[in-house]
C-alpha cells in the first residue's frame, strides 16, 4: 500500500495530459455559427497554455477578444465568413502552432514564419550534397571538401536505429568536424531527437523542464519535471560540431536543437527556430472543424520556455550576394568555425 502511495503522485503527472485534454462535446454547442463561436474559444479558454506568457508579452486579454469577436457572429454567415472570422480570432494568439482546419482550408498564423528570412534554399543544398552522397534512414551525408562532415537531416518522422547512426559516425569519423543541418525540419518523433543528440555526450545531462495541464485555469499546471538526455551506448562523437538551424525547424526538431545546446563541443548557427514542441492537443468544432495547438508547456535548463523558438548561438543569415554566387553563408560559416 505504502508503495501504491509512492507511485500515485507519478502516475497523475504521467495521465494529466489524458485526463484533461478530452474534446468538447458537440451536443454542448449547436452547428451555428454562435455555437461554433463558443466552442472554439472555450476549448482554448480551457486547454490553451499560454494566456498568462501572452499577457506578459502583449497584454492579451483572452475575454476581450472573445467581446470584440462575438459582434461579429450572425445566424445568417456562410461557412467561409464564419472561417475567417473564427481564424482572424485565433490569429490575435500570435502563435504559429495554433490551427484550425476545415475542408477547404486551414487558418494558421504565418507571421511567425514570414517575418522572418528562409535562410535556406534547396539549389544550394544540393550543390554541396552534389551526386556523390550516402543516404541512411533519410538522413544525407558526406565528406566536404575541407574534410568536414556534413549530414543533412531533414525530418524526424522516422525512427533512426542505432545501426544506422554507428554507420554514418564511423563513416564521418576521420573528419576534422560536424554539421549537421536541420534547417527546414519540421519535427517528427521526440524519440528520434534524443537518439540522436545522444550520441553528443558522454554523461546525463539536464535539458530542460515539462509541465502538464491539471484543470481548466488558465494557470492550472503540474510542477516543472525535469528532463534528461541519456549518453547513447553506441558510438559517441568527440569532436566539433556545429547545428544549422532556421525559422522552419520546430517541434521535435525544435527539442533536438534543446538537447545540442546542452552537449559539449556544440554550436547553434543560423537564425531563430519555430518553437513549438509541446504535445499537441486537437479537439473539433460542432460542424467538424478541427483546432489543434500546442497543449504542454516545455523548458530549456534554464526554465526558459521553447515554445516560441530558440535562438542560435551564432546568428546568420543567408546572404544575397553569396546566393547568387552559388554559395551557402551559413553552411561557410559553420566550416570556418570548424577550422
Amino acid at each position: 500500500m505504502r508503495h501504491f502511495r509512492r507511485i500515485l503522485p507519478l502516475l497523475l503527472l504521467l495521465l494529466a495530459p489524458l485526463l484533461f485534454t478530452s474534446c468538447v462535446k458537440e451536443d454542448e454547442y449547436a452547428d451555428n455559427p454562435r455555437g461554433n463561436f463558443e466552442a472554439l474559444w472555450r476549448i482554448l479558454d480551457e486547454h490553451y497554455c499560454f494566456f498568462d506568457y501572452k499577457a506578459r508579452q502583449y497584454k492579451l486579454d483572452w475575454n476581450e477578444i472573445h467581446a470584440r469577436y462575438s459582434k461579429q457572429i450572425s445566424d445568417q454567415m456562410s461557412d467561409e465568413q464564419l472561417f475567417e472570422v473564427l481564424g482572424n480570432m485565433l490569429g490575435e494568439l500570435r502563435d504559429g502552432h495554433v490551427n484550425m482546419y476545415s475542408g477547404f482550408d486551414v487558418a494558421r498564423y504565418w507571421s511567425w514564419r514570414e517575418n522572418y528570412p528562409s535562410n535556406v534554399n534547396d539549389s544550394l543544398l544540393n550543390k554541396y550534397l552534389g551526386t556523390n552522397y550516402r543516404i541512411a534512414n533519410g538522413m544525407k551525408y558526406r565528406i566536404l571538401d575541407d574534410n568536414v562532415g556534413y549530414i543533412r537531416c531533414a525530418t524526424f518522422e522516422n525512427s533512426f536505429g542505432s545501426g544506422n547512426l554507428t554507420n554514418i559516425l564511423s563513416y564521418l569519423l576521420p573528419t576534422r568536424g560536424l554539421i549537421i543541418d536541420i534547417r527546414n525540419n519540421s519535427g517528427g518523433l521526440i524519440s528520434s531527437a534524443e537518439e540522436l543528440a545522444a550520441r553528443f555526450t558522454n554523461e546525463e545531462l539536464l535539458v530542460g523542464y515539462i509541465q502538464h495541464k491539471t484543470g481548466k485555469a488558465h494557470d492550472a499546471f503540474s510542477a516543472m519535471r525535469e528532463q534528461w538526455l541519456k549518453p547513447s551506448r553506441g558510438l559517441r562523437w568527440q569532436k566539433p560540431v556545429v547545428v544549422l538551424t532556421n525559422r522552419g525547424v520546430y517541434s521535435a526538431a525544435n527539442e533536438f536543437v534543446k538537447y545540442m545546446k546542452c552537449c559539449p563541443n556544440v554550436r547553434i548557427v543560423g537564425d531563430k527556430t519555430g518553437g513549438g514542441a509541446g504535445m499537441p492537443f486537437g479537439s473539433e468544432l460542432p460542424n467538424g472543424w478541427g483546432v489543434r495547438f500546442s497543449a504542454c508547456p516545455i523548458y530549456d535548463k534554464n526554465k526558459e520556455s521553447t515554445e516560441f523558438g530558440i535562438a542560435p548561438d551564432i546568428k546568420v543569415s543567408l546572404g544575397i550576394v553569396d546566393f547568387y554566387n552559388g554559395i551557402d553563408t551559413i553552411i561557410e560559416h559553420a566550416r570556418k568555425l570548424l577550422e
